[in-house]
């Protein structure tokens, strides 16, 4: 079995700059992608102040992202589960 430094020796230059190219660009967009959840949080507070519910808003922005199909198969199964529990109840 290898050590660490032995794995290390192995990789050429060429590897080990590619290597720290990928980290580098991972550790960027980790980054970009923080302060994009906190550009996000930001706008819901926003819609929050203005009177709308953020909840119902996630949602919206959820089902957008679906095809139309898709969304209105779960909505017909959604119903259909509902009327299912409501006739239990």
């Amino acid at each position: 079995m290898l050590s660490d430094s032995d794995r290390a020796d192995q990789l050429g230059q060429a590897t080990r700059e590619k290597l720290k190219q990928f980290v580098a660009r991972i550790e960027r967009l980790e980054a970009e992608k923080t302060e994009l959840a906190a550009d996000i949080r930001e706008v819901y507070a926003e819609v929050k102040t203005f009177g709308l519910d953020t909840k119902i808003m996630r949602k919206v922005i959820s089902a957008r992202k679906k095809e139309a199909a898709e969304r209105a198969e779960e909505e017909a199964l959604l119903d259909m589960y509902m009327e299912v529990v409501e006739d239990q109840a």
